[in-house]
């Protein structure tokens, strides 16, 4: 039930390499992920470095919640072989999108923003 909206949003930016529904367990819901960037998700440690990035997102919201800064909404780690970027989609689950470092950083953005309220239905 996932797949078709990640499928929609990875191949609709250029340089995905992965597009999955994650928990905050570090369990990936639903992942996508084209054969055209095999390689260069192989090249990175990619389940590691998005269970990583999640805690982050984790303790991200947890801070915010601590400020009374509001709720956070989105988070993105841009490396040197990837681009990262995270969206909420309740409490409990976020999306995200990695890219090559040369892959469309706004549109991908601007995909999640589109899906995550479509996940959120399905969740």
């Amino acid at each position: 039930m996932f797949r078709e909206t990640l499928e929609e949003v990875g191949g609709s930016v250029s340089g995905a390499v992965s597009c999955s529904v994650m928990g905050f367990d570090g369990i990936a819901v639903e992942t996508w992920q084209p054969d055209a960037h095999a390689e260069k998700a192989a090249e990175v440690d990619l389940s590691a470095s998005l269970v990583e990035y999640g805690n982050l997102l984790g303790q991200l919201k947890n801070t915010a919640t601590t400020l009374k800064s509001g709720a956070v909404a989105e988070l993105s780690v841009n490396s040197e072989k990837l681009i990262t970027i995270m969206r909420m989609v309740n409490q409990d689950y976020y999306v995200v999108l990695a890219l090559t470092p040369d892959g469309n950083y706004g549109k991908g953005r601007y995909a999640l923003r589109i899906a995550a309220p479509k996940l959120a239905k399905e969740l």
